[in-house]
Formats: C-alpha cells, sequence, structure tokens
C-alpha cells in the first residue's frame, strides 16, 4: 500500500471512491480541491491511498496559512466535513501518518479533520459544533408533518405570502441576499469569485433558490445535490426576509423539490450549540448530531479558538455589523480566506 498526493489523472478514480463509500461526504470530492486553490489561493495536498491499483483511502488536506489568525492543514476549509476515508483501520492509520509526517515537514501549528464520525478519540477535540439531518419521503405531506406544529403555521405564512421562488443561475442575487445577512450577523463574506467557481466546478451539483417579494429578491439558498442528498449549506436573506417567512417558505420549497428529485436525507447542516441556526434547526424538528472535530497539535499547545462566539471577537462583531454593505463586501473575502 501507498499514500501519495492526487494527481489530475487519479481524480476520476478518487472520485467513485467518494461515490461508493458510505463515510464520504460531497466535501471529499476532488473538485474541493480546484475550489479551494482557485478561489482562495490555498495550497492542497490531498492525499490518496493505493494497494496495487485500488483506491483505498482518501484525506483532503488544504493549508490555511494566515498571520491573523492559524496556519493549519485542515480537512477541508469552508466546508464543515472532511477527514479521512478508509477501507480499514490500517489505511485510515497510513493517512493519518502521512498527514502527520507533511504537517511536520511543512511546519504548521496543527491538523484539523473534521468529521461525521471519529477517527482519533484520544487526540484533542472540540464539540463546538453539531449538523442536523434528516430522512426526507417521498410524500410532502408527510415531509410536513415531521415539521412541528408551530413551524409548519409559520411555512403556511409565508405560502400565503404571495411570494415567488425561482432558480437562480448566476448568483447575483445569491450574492447580495447571503452578504447582507452575514455582515448583520458580524462575519466577513466571502468572494463573488468563490461562488462562481462553486457553480464552475460543481455544475450539475449545484443548485440556487431564490426568494422574491414582488422584483426585490429578499432571501436565497445555494445547495449541493450528492448521492440521494441535498445540502441547503449557504443560506440569507435581507432584513425583510424575517416577517415575510421567506425562509421558512425557501427550505421548504428546496423540501419539495428535493423529495420529488428522488433525494432522501435533508442535510441541514453545521451550528454552533446554543446559536439562533441551532434553535431554528430545532423548531424544524430536526435532532442534533455531534460532529467530532480532532486536532494532531504539532506546533500549537492548545485546539485554536477562532469561533465567533469567542468572546474577544465580540468588539470586532459589533463594528463590523455597521459597515455599509458594499463596504463588507470589499473588506470580507480577504479576511474569510484566513478564516476555513
Amino acid at each position: 500500500m501507498q499514500v501519495h498526493e492526487l494527481e489530475e489523472s487519479d481524480i476520476t478514480r478518487w472520485d467513485a471512491f467518494v461515490d461508493h463509500h458510505s463515510d464520504a461526504t460531497f466535501f471529499h470530492k476532488a473538485g474541493w480541491r480546484e475550489v479551494i486553490e482557485k478561489a482562495f489561493g490555498h495550497r492542497c495536498y490531498y492525499l490518496m491511498a493505493e494497494d496495487g491499483n485500488e483506491v483505498v483511502g482518501i484525506l483532503p488536506l488544504a493549508r490555511v496559512h494566515s498571520r491573523l489568525f492559524h496556519d493549519a492543514l485542515i480537512s477541508t476549509p469552508f466546508c464543515v466535513y472532511g477527514g479521512p476515508v478508509a477501507r480499514d483501520d490500517s489505511v485510515l492509520d497510513a493517512l493519518l501518518d502521512a498527514s502527520g509526517n507533511l504537517a511536520r515537514k511543512l511546519g504548521v501549528q496543527y491538523v484539523e479533520l473534521r468529521q461525521l464520525r471519529s477517527s482519533r478519540p484520544e487526540w484533542p477535540n472540540k464539540s463546538l459544533y453539531v449538523t442536523f439531518r434528516r430522512e426526507l419521503s417521498e410524500d410532502h405531506d408527510a415531509n410536513m408533518k415531521a415539521i412541528p406544529r408551530k413551524q409548519r403555521a409559520v411555512i403556511r405564512k409565508g405560502i400565503e405570502a404571495g411570494l415567488d421562488v425561482r432558480v437562480d443561475t448566476d448568483g447575483i442575487d445569491f450574492y447580495r441576499a447571503y452578504s447582507e445577512s452575514v455582515r448583520n450577523l458580524g462575519t466577513p463574506v466571502f468572494s463573488r469569485r468563490y461562488v462562481r467557481t462553486l457553480l464552475q466546478v460543481f455544475r450539475t451539483e449545484t443548485e440556487i433558490l431564490t426568494v422574491r417579494h414582488g422584483d426585490i429578491p429578499v432571501s436565497s439558498v445555494l445547495s449541493f445535490y450528492f448521492r440521494d442528498q441535498v445540502l441547503p449549506y449557504y443560506g440569507g436573506g435581507t432584513m425583510a426576509a424575517r416577517d415575510l417567512k421567506a425562509y421558512d417558505l425557501m427550505y421548504w420549497e428546496l423540501m419539495r423539490r428535493a423529495a420529488d428529485r428522488g433525494v432522501r436525507l435533508f442535510d441541514f447542516g453545521r451550528s454552533k450549540r446554543d446559536t439562533g441556526s441551532y434553535s431554528y434547526k430545532v423548531h424544524w424538528g430536526f435532532e442534533p448530531e455531534p460532529l467530532h472535530y480532532e486536532y494532531d497539535l504539532v506546533k500549537a499547545d492548545d485546539i485554536p479558538d477562532v469561533s465567533p462566539v469567542n468572546p474577544k471577537y465580540e468588539r470586532f462583531i459589533r463594528l463590523w455589523r455597521r459597515l455599509p454593505l458594499p463596504v463588507s463586501q470589499l473588506l470580507g473575502p480577504p479576511l474569510a480566506r484566513s478564516l476555513g
């Protein structure tokens, strides 16, 4: 068995392994290497284990080197899941040994694995994040009944508001709605180039759903489709979206569209514990599942804390919320690329 970096000629076999391994996720696809390197300029190290000519394991890594925050190998930055996917424990050990050797050769502070399942329980770990996933039925009425009564009433208000829901292709309205939403949260937004790159690289696996009040976009979500799953990954809206129940209508329409496409798992994504997005997903009837973020501390003494809930960022968040939207769209991307 050998572990080596992914080459262009290996991409088809890498993705075939991802498509057929039950532990693999959309964020293990080889296209993320192109997205991360093109949109953010971070060097990627995609490790592939082979036994003869058979792919038996993968570990996507990218180096996020920032003077402000950290120098780390992350699997995978800008993604909620990652980590090694292996045929067996011997392959898992080989991949993690290779990542450790690479980290020490590069001199990074740590390696971070973002996982649905633990790879190294003995490593330092962070329990800040959970994910929310639930099965979808092909029956729309069954999916509606699976939502708690109070949230069903909110969705119906959105339906009755006369809002227009449609699929977008260029990402322009999505970026405006999303960047306003994260500005209001005090978070730097990523670049427009990132959106364009996602739509280009994952052309058949992405979809943007936008809700309009009249001619005005009020909320929008960029989703990924993977196997029998849909992942509403980047969602946001204007200040009017909440009163119009545009978010609720948006996610319900996504459920309907996904069910009609044969999707059987709705992945509502990652949230920090005890935050607004956490409570929102619970109100939809989703149960939190712990995520396993594990760390190989190379030079660092402790697990890094670059989360917005860290008290030392409170003043920055307050100031960022006051920025005019165009200014936040200009200043945000250089900061967002360092967060990962």
